[in-house]
């Protein structure tokens, strides 16, 4: 990691998404611990409750990973979804605002390789903090006591959190510019925590163990 001041400099970072190729494959039950009506998915799904099921209980991911909603459409609070079992609804909410999960859609990943430049101000602007295939679990330590106010994801794709230790409301970062922290959803300029977000083409038990 680096940090400096100044005007950064400009990153071919395009709007670009897409993955690399693999399958897709999730889970959600209606209760926990992966009990009562079930539904298989391995493409976005909009509204989860427009079938059989009333709530998401839990989850389970085969192959992913996935950006899942608090709400229909694609909308509200976002939870980052790799490999691995979501019993219930805290195992995948680090916020624990919300128990309500309506909607998710496959989260793709552009390569193996991960470059993060993240800054104090809008506009790419301010202080700049330069992360490079690596996991931050506080940002306080480089100077970013809570405000992030524009990032390029260069390479891959993050998941950034409200608060240190990755926790709180989740942002994810997939490959490009974002000039503005509302450009990732986020209703302020806080992030305190960064981490990688990698897939079974290179890791093939995940990287983020649920807890």
């Amino acid at each position: 990691m680096a940090e400096q001041r100044g005007a950064p400099e400009q990153a071919a970072a395009g709007k670009s998404h897409a993955g690399l190729g693999g399958s897709y494959k999730v889970t959600v039950y209606e209760l926990e611990n992966f009990q009562g009506r079930r539904r298989e998915l391995s493409a976005q799904c909009a509204d989860l409750t427009d079938s059989l099921l009333e709530k998401v209980g839990s989850i389970r991911v085969e192959s992913g990973p996935w950006l899942a909603f608090e709400c229909r459409a694609f909308r509200g609070e976002q939870f980052v979804l790799e490999k691995g079992d979501y019993p219930r609804w805290d195992a995948w909410s680090s916020s624990q605002h919300s128990d309500s999960l309506l909607s998710l859609r496959p989260l793709h990943i552009d390569g193996a390789d991960h470059k993060l430049h993240l800054f104090e101000s809008p506009a790419f602007s301010g202080r700049r903090m330069e992360i490079v295939d690596d996991d931050v679990p506080s940002l306080w330590a480089h100077g970013f006591r809570d405000r992030v106010g524009s990032a390029r994801a260069i390479h891959g794709t993050w998941v950034g959190y409200e608060f240190p230790g990755y926790r709180g409301r989740q942002y994810a970062l997939a490959r490009g510019e974002y000039r503005h922290w509302n450009e990732w959803e986020a209703g302020q300029p806080r992030l305190q925590a960064v981490r990688r977000v990698r897939d079974q083409q290179w890791h093939k038990r995940g990287c983020f163990p649920s807890s």
